[in-house]
């Protein structure tokens, strides 16, 4: 397993995450998975042997049954790996509980470290965008956190690009200590995060966590073209996260991992996997699995190595377009490009 330098953190994590949306199966979450503690403590145990030094879910993550299940699972492991959780969406039906308020922030470290069963977490996520709360009133709640040894680093996830910068420069402004990390979605089949979040990351000198590398299961290999829906998946039970914008591009990438899979003897969603932690500016990949056999699976794409012309051959299928005023930059600007802006360009510098 490789470990990565999480941003300009001291914090090293493996290339893979263990994330924790299928532990509980609580509410909404039940189209995700089940997860149990006996099967989740499997499936750590898994992970740790295989070199994953972190794991990541949400309080929000079947009402927080995710947290307690994870805390149960650990046990005395806890002291010897990373735990990642995340705060903002509702916990309660009250108007102040949900957002990024010094009060919602307050409350919900508290109720978390209880059910994960510990007295810090590593890294704590700020989950969504709050338009609504003074932004350094969140930063001031999360740099108190850590100044009282409550988390040790903070980072942020599904943040716009101008929401990042805006965090720098008020961590700039007045002091604070900064976010070591954005957590996205960024897969071949949704490459909007080149626009904009990975080269400010790049940038800024934020580490990266993908979430849902397989795009919620898309790119597994499961779903072909001209066939139905496969029995027992997350969009078979109404999960429709990523949206999918693009159905015959979809196909196209689908068809080439699994093409390149054959030639290796590995499955799709591993060269899914292979390929996103070969883009630049990704820390780590946030992976999960109802089943342990497709945990597995998983966690054998920290080996995979893709040849030059099997990544050039998803480049072909998966490129996005240069939007404004990207495509004008390439066309004028690309002598005096620095590495963020080769984060989206380089590939269409070739060309």
């Amino acid at each position: 397993m490789e470990y990565r330098q999480l941003g300009r953190s001291g914090l090293k994590v493996s290339a893979l995450t263990l994330g924790t949306m299928t532990f509980g199966g609580e509410g909404n979450m039940a189209k995700i998975g089940n997860t149990g503690v006996d099967e989740a403590r499997t499936q750590l145990d898994k992970a740790i042997d295989a070199g994953v030094n972190i794991f990541d879910t949400a309080n929000m993550y079947s009402g927080g049954l995710s947290e307690e299940i994870l805390g149960k699972a650990l046990g005395d492991k806890r002291q010897d790996v990373l735990v990642a959780t995340k705060v903002r969406f509702p916990m309660g039906d009250g108007p102040n509980d949900a957002g990024l308020s010094r009060l919602h922030i307050r409350q919900q470290i508290d109720a978390s470290l209880k059910r994960l069963g510990s007295d810090y977490i590593d890294l704590y996520q700020l989950h969504q965008w709050d338009g609504t709360t003074p932004l350094e009133e969140t930063i001031e709640t999360m740099d108190t956190l850590v100044r009282h040894g409550k988390i040790r680093y903070w980072g942020i996830s599904n943040f716009s690009a101008w929401h990042l910068m805006k965090v720098m420069a008020v961590c700039e402004r007045e002091g604070f200590i900064k976010p070591v990390s954005q957590q996205i979605h960024y897969t071949a089949q949704a490459r909007e995060a080149e626009y904009e979040l990975m080269p400010a990351a790049v940038d800024s000198g934020m580490g990266t966590m993908i979430w849902s590398p397989l795009a919620g299961g898309l790119l597994s290999g499961k779903y072909r073209r001209n066939a139905d829906q496969p029995e027992g998946t997350r969009f078979a039970e109404g999960w429709h996260e990523p949206p999918i914008s693009d159905e015959p591009r979809l196909f196209d990438i689908i068809e080439t991992m699994v093409e390149i899979g054959d030639a290796h003897g590995v499955s799709a969603a591993q060269v899914a996997v292979a390929w996103i932690l070969g883009r630049s500016g990704v820390s780590t990949a946030v992976i999960g699995a109802r089943k342990t056999h497709q945990l597995e699976d998983n966690l054998a794409a920290a080996n995979l190595v893709l040849a030059p012309d099997e990544i050039a051959a998803i480049e072909k299928v998966s490129r996005p377009e240069l939007l404004y005023p990207y495509w004008h930059q390439n066309r004028t600007a690309s002598e005096r490009f620095g590495p963020a802006d080769r984060v989206l360009h380089a590939s269409h510098m070739t060309d």
